[in-house]
């Protein structure tokens, strides 16, 4: 809703929301995603009023934290922490970096609306004399253009959200393994969606159950994606290093024999 929102200063709501919605039928299904477009509607941020100003701010909190909560993650996973001590002045700027990826995709997601316009018109003009061609051209062409697309877009996770110093070559061979892995993901849940029709069957209930399983999904690819990173830039890359406001963190396990169970914590 944010950054259909965000979106909407530059570009039709309606064209912004279509586009969108394409999308998610190619990845959820078209029953899901139609429950998806109704729940976007009914949410729609109207644009006068103090319900607007609360809705604005509820969306970009209920935002900021996902992001937050994904940075807090990628810390752990890279063995990183925050400094003490500075509480206040890592949340504010938790919620900075977050707002910019935020940012960040809405201008992703309007560059991919101008690149796919473009494409599409393209494709109309060579179906006309190439038409068969055309269609495996088209179809390789927007396979490589998602790839790009959710490339960047882990890539500006991975390079922005983590309290870390690494190279832009260590993100990105991270970031397209990432990639990768997630349009497999997105073409198995196609299928299954297409083949199950989980959507006329459970109704509802199914539709939110592909919803959970593609974010559960999604969660373990970025993740994984994240340890990868780790991996590559360690073994092939200038490893990461912390920030000048985070440390470097190391877990170690401690045998202690016959000690009570309530005094291991101490």
């Amino acid at each position: 809703v944010v950054i259909i929102s965000l979106c909407g200063f530059f570009l039709e709501r309606e064209a912004v929301e279509g586009q969108i919605y394409q999308v998610l039928q190619d990845f959820i299904g078209n029953d899901t995603a139609a429950q998806l477009q109704e729940l976007v509607k009914n949410a729609a941020i109207n644009n006068s009023g103090l319900a607007a100003v609360i809705g604005i701010i509820t969306l970009l909190i209920g935002a900021t934290t996902v992001f937050a909560e994904i940075q807090d993650s990628v810390n752990y996973i890279w063995g990183l922490k925050p400094k003490p001590k500075r509480g206040w002045l890592k949340y504010l700027q938790n919620r900075f970096l977050s707002f910019s990826v935020i940012i960040s995709l809405g201008f992703l997601l309007l560059v991919s609306l101008a690149v796919t316009g473009i494409v599409e018109s393209l494709n109309v003009r060579l179906q006309r004399s190439f038409p068969e061609v055309t269609v495996i051209v088209f179809y390789i062409v927007n396979l490589l253009l998602t790839l790009g697309i959710c490339m960047l877009i882990f890539a500006v996770i991975f390079k922005v959200l983590p309290d870390a110093n690494i190279r832009w070559k260590d993100v990105f061979v991270g970031a397209l393994i990432t990639s990768v892995l997630f349009l497999l993901g997105k073409f198995g849940i196609s299928l299954y969606v297409s083949q199950t029709k989980i959507g006329t069957t459970y109704g509802a209930a199914g539709s939110l159950a592909v919803i959970l399983v593609w974010i559960y999904y999604s969660s373990i690819i970025l993740y994984t994606g994240a340890e990868f990173t780790r991996a590559y830039a360690v073994h092939f890359g200038r490893e990461i290093r912390p920030s000048h406001y985070a440390v470097t963190t190391k877990e170690v396990e401690i045998e202690l024999p016959g000690a009570p169970i309530e005094k291991l914590s101490t």
